[in-house]
């Protein structure tokens, strides 16, 4: 089927075509029955995760609705953004097919849309995107995320912007690019489905200042999706690919073992080294697979990074992505 540039550079699969020994490597440290059993898909763990989750972002919009405690407001809007990253972390699962064991289209489809709404982007587009992102990872205009979600400029000020609703344009310009590339029944869908996000959070916008006028709009709606759910992207993003060694595929993703509450806040895709390693072991299982792997971590001189000290360099430092923070810069 052809796309609207039918002149477009081919993706190559970049990453894996640059992996040399990693696989073998990995398959040393843990043994095959123990792998397949951290790929065990369980629906009532990915249900249970939601409901949990659900219950927060109750609580958090209950928190920002009420007056008679204003100093909850910035915790619960902070939080909530937070919140709306869950939903994006809940739709990779989906993307994964790491929700049944044994997959189910239509339900599947239809819980992709549902986790895709809170932040407003298309499903089918961050299906295409993230899998593109994988195949393509280390490549600087292949890897989508690399490519477009990445200042650059190493400024400051541009950092900075991106934990702004700034953010929203930036993704806007890069789906828009990254679409192109996409059957154009695909690229309907994508518009489908953005105008479909924009109409629902108008209703709901619309709701809130029926019910209780624009200061509660901003508190429930505007301000954690516009001004909280960036920052926490951004800190998300940190963990992910910007300190690293470029001269080793296996330390292409930052090693990040968290704790307990950036396991809670962002459902475990800390872990996004091990996420990397194994595509498909659902994210209530990656804490197991990242205690698996210590021994390949310890061998290979790997640091545990923390998201304090990654903000300081991100941004006092002003350190550039996807760099070995490790050296002199």
């Amino acid at each position: 089927m052809a796309t609207t540039e039918p002149n477009a550079r081919p993706k190559t699969r970049f990453y894996y075509r640059n992996l040399g020994t990693l696989k073998q490597d990995l398959a040393a440290v843990i043994p095959r029955e123990e792998l397949r059993d951290l790929h065990r898909v369980q629906g009532w763990r990915h249900f249970a995760v939601v409901a949990r989750h659900l219950v927060v972002v109750t609580l958090c919009i209950a928190a920002l609705a009420q007056t008679r405690w204003p100093w909850f407001w910035p915790f619960a809007a902070l939080l909530q953004g937070g919140n709306i990253l869950g939903f994006v972390v809940l739709l990779h699962e989906q993307v994964h097919k790491s929700i049944f064991a044994k997959s189910r289209p239509r339900l599947e489809r239809l819980l992709g849309l549902l986790y895709a709404f809170p932040s407003g982007i298309s499903a089918t587009q961050f299906a295409h995107w993230h899998i593109d992102h994988h195949n393509e990872l280390g490549d600087d205009h292949d890897d989508p995320k690399r490519a477009h979600l990445t200042p650059k400029r190493n400024a400051r000020w541009l950092k900075l912007l991106y934990m702004t609703p700034y953010l929203f344009f930036v993704y806007a310009r890069a789906a828009s690019q990254e679409a192109r590339r996409y059957p154009v029944e695909e690229q309907r869908t994508i518009r489908r489905e953005r105008l479909g996000n924009v109409l629902a959070h108008l209703a709901l916008l619309s709701l809130l200042l029926w019910l209780g006028g624009f200061w509660l709009a901003a508190r429930v709606q505007l301000i954690p999706l516009f001004f909280c759910f960036p920052p926490m992207f951004v800190l998300n993003r940190l963990g992910q690919h910007f300190d690293i060694d470029p001269s080793d595929p296996a330390k292409w993703s930052s090693l990040v073992n968290g704790n307990r509450f950036w396991h809670f806040v962002f459902l475990w895709s800390n872990f996004h080294i091990e996420h990397h390693y194994y595509q498909r072991v659902p994210f209530y299982r990656l804490k197991e697979l990242n205690q698996a792997l210590q021994p390949f971590f310890a061998a290979k001189g790997m640091r545990n990074l923390h998201y304090r000290k990654m903000l300081w360099g991100w941004l006092v430092k002003n350190r550039r992505a996807h760099t070995d923070w490790s050296l002199p810069g």
